[in-house]
């Protein structure tokens, strides 16, 4: 298929060259012309513009950081078209982004006046799970368009799930992001204790691995450094899912907290340790950083 992808960032980037490896067309842009020169290097086509990208394509994928870049992107911004009033036909679009229920719905909403199918597809699975092209679809919209988006998405993913309408791939990305950060949290709080006392981290790691601790943070995703061979914290916290994109999710959690009246007070703590971590300075660090969070006065 013809294919704009618009985002390339830690996930976006292994994402569109998982869809050219697949055989698709691709025309990917970025603002970071490195990041294009990378898909061009293994056959995409770059454009000089998101507009250029997309005014031929059968489907647009974006994987950009907030709400305020999809609706830019799409509805427009500052007395300019988006995307819905630059292309030529009636594209599938599939926004991979993590953003608000109510942003992903207003989209939704602007793109059925002009007859278009819009998905809201967060992921999950990290950039580990780009680059291995078995991240986990979490979409939100029509049934016909999530079919039509399925080959699409099983070139860059392992397990695709249909949340329901528009806004409900958000809803449920969130409430996975919300336990992701206190599970790392939490993770972090337990291996520190354990090194405070004495303990080798990689020992007392390996031990609530096989005992009830065992959680992904700790299992697949371990914060303490030199404990897992490949992970963020064995390479100086660098790349990854940052810390400023994990306070984003769980501001996220907390506003769709407020509006249901729902109680989350794990949550809610997690929020503040990950802003209180991003203001010291860490904002641009894999999320796994929080670790140094408790390693203070070792």
């Amino acid at each position: 298929m013809n294919i704009a992808f618009i985002g390339l960032g830690n996930m976006g980037a292994p994402m569109a060259s998982n869809l050219v490896k697949a055989g698709h067309s691709v025309t990917v842009f970025d603002l970071v012309e490195s990041a294009m020169q990378a898909l061009e290097s293994e056959g995409a086509s770059r454009a000089a513009s998101a507009e250029a990208a997309a005014r031929e394509a059968e489907v647009i994928i974006s994987m950009l950081p907030a709400g305020a870049h999809v609706k830019g992107l799409y509805l427009g911004r500052n007395g300019e078209p988006g995307l819905f009033d630059a292309v030529a036909g009636k594209p599938l679009v599939i926004d991979a982004s993590t953003i608000s229920p109510e942003d992903a719905r207003a989209v939704a909403a602007a793109a059925a006046e002009r007859g278009i199918c819009y998905l809201d597809a967060p992921v999950s699975g990290g950039v580990g799970g780009a680059k291995a092209g078995i991240l986990t679809f979490i979409v939100g919209g029509e049934a016909a368009g999530f079919e039509k988006a399925r080959p699409v998405l099983e070139a860059m993913g392992k397990n695709i799930f249909h949340a329901g309408d528009n806004g409900a791939g958000q809803v449920a990305k969130i409430c996975n992001n919300m336990l992701l950060g206190i599970l790392m949290s939490g993770t972090a709080e337990a291996l520190a204790l354990g090194v405070k006392n004495g303990m080798d981290p990689a020992v007392l790691s390996e031990i609530m691995k096989q005992s009830s601790g065992g959680n992904w943070a700790l299992n697949v995703y371990n914060p303490w450094p030199g404990v897992m061979e490949g992970s963020a914290a064995s390479r100086d916290y660098e790349g990854g899912f940052l810390t400023d994109l994990m306070a984003k999710d769980l501001g996220l959690a907390w506003e769709l907290a407020l509006g249901s009246k729902s109680t989350v007070p794990m949550g809610s703590q997690a929020r503040n340790l990950f802003a209180l971590h991003s203001a010291q300075g860490n904002g641009g660090l894999d999320f796994s950083s929080i670790q140094n969070l408790y390693r203070a006065g070792e």
